[in-house]
């Protein structure tokens, strides 16, 4: 009798300790599952973005060292991992509606043919969004066509762009004022954090989708 209770006791034990632990195992796997759904948003961004507007982040390069990126609605469009990006400015084309991504390119901007930029810019269809990040060199080759067509897209910095700054920029195809989404800061010597290239910029935020 005596083994009898004990082997119960064990067993009822046994049984306890098992549903407990199977419960709590539950319970921990669902809090952490709901914590790392809550707390990751597109993109990697900070914050998330409100019904009908792309989050979106953009990283321009890291002297000539570390390749840009350009993420869309929790995309990577562009990165050296996609080994997609080059010297000079790398381009993406979304569209404004759908979010598709429509086209990209990378342009070198230190030796390469300006015209193939020129075309490029002029060819983009109205509600096109366009993100923009640059690496190494930007602005060898700029020239007052480019700058006006980024003008057209919403930049206020594009005129100001000068050797080895470092620039991002989103805008679109139709907009009417500037837009609020660009970053430049210029290569000065005196406040580099590489040495002959400013330290990298990271844009991220909410843009706007096309609805008519």
């Amino acid at each position: 009798i005596r083994y009898a209770v004990l082997l119960l006791t064990l067993l009822a034990t046994w049984l306890v300790m098992q549903t407990y632990f199977d419960h709590r195992w539950k319970t921990i796997s669902l809090r952490s599952w709901l914590g790392e759904q809550l707390l990751r948003h597109k993109c990697g961004n900070q914050k998330s973005c409100p019904l009908n507007y792309f989050a979106f982040k953009i990283i321009s390069g890291a002297a000539n060292v570390v390749g840009p990126s350009i993420c869309f609605d929790d995309v990577i469009l562009m990165s050296s991992v996609k080994n997609n990006i080059g010297r000079g400015l790398n381009i993406a084309l979304v569209n404004g509606s759908s979010g598709q991504l429509l086209k990209m390119n990378t342009f070198d901007m230190y030796s390469g043919d300006i015209s193939k930029l020129e075309t490029f810019l002029q060819e983009i269809q109205h509600g096109t969004i366009v993100l923009t990040a640059s690496y190494d060199d930007a602005a060898t080759r700029m020239n007052d066509k480019v700058r006006a067509h980024f003008v057209e897209l919403g930049s206020s910095y594009v005129k100001e762009l000068g050797f080895r700054d470092n620039w991002v920029f989103l805008g679109a195809k139709g907009m009417k004022n500037k837009s609020p989404f660009e970053e430049h800061i210029k290569n000065d010597k005196e406040t580099n954090k590489y040495d002959g290239w400013p330290e990298l910029l990271e844009m991220e935020g909410c843009a706007p989708r096309k609805m008519d």
